[in-house]
């Protein structure tokens, strides 16, 4: 598993929003700066976060992006998966895919475990927690 660069930037730019909460809105501009991500690509990466509830976006001269809920009830499990980040070691571990091997293949339940403790950790701390770290 390797994470996109669209998924590396998404993470940055939810991180920080995190360390500007409770600021309602930030700049596209400002974010961009701080985070190096092109203007163009920030607007294709925020989609996915906004359709999934995770930021919300405000458009004039005032504009631009905030977190939709308060950064300690985010993770970074909820930021991949709202960018649709694939979070298997093996195709056969991918959602909607079927394994024809699941039964007979001695790897498929340690691929699935080393998966569900991927999930977990990621689970673990929100993006508030990630920003007081970090500080």
């Amino acid at each position: 598993m390797i994470i996109t660069r669209a998924t590396e930037y998404s993470i940055r730019a939810a991180l920080y929003l995190a360390k500007k909460h409770p600021a309602p809105v930030v700049s596209k501009q400002e974010i961009c700066a701080a985070e190096g991500i092109t203007p163009a690509f920030l607007t294709k990466i925020v989609q996915p976060l906004i359709r999934n509830g995770l930021l919300r976006s405000k458009r004039g001269v005032s504009g631009g992006f905030g977190l939709a809920r308060d950064p300690g009830r985010i993770t970074l499990l909820d930021v991949m998966r709202a960018v649709d980040e694939p979070l298997a070691l093996n195709v056969c571990l991918l959602e909607g895919h079927t394994c024809e091997r699941e039964k007979d293949c001695p790897v498929h339940g340690l691929w699935r475990e080393v998966k569900e403790k991927i999930d977990e950790v990621l689970s673990r701390r929100s993006l508030a927690e990630l920003v007081r770290e970090q500080k």
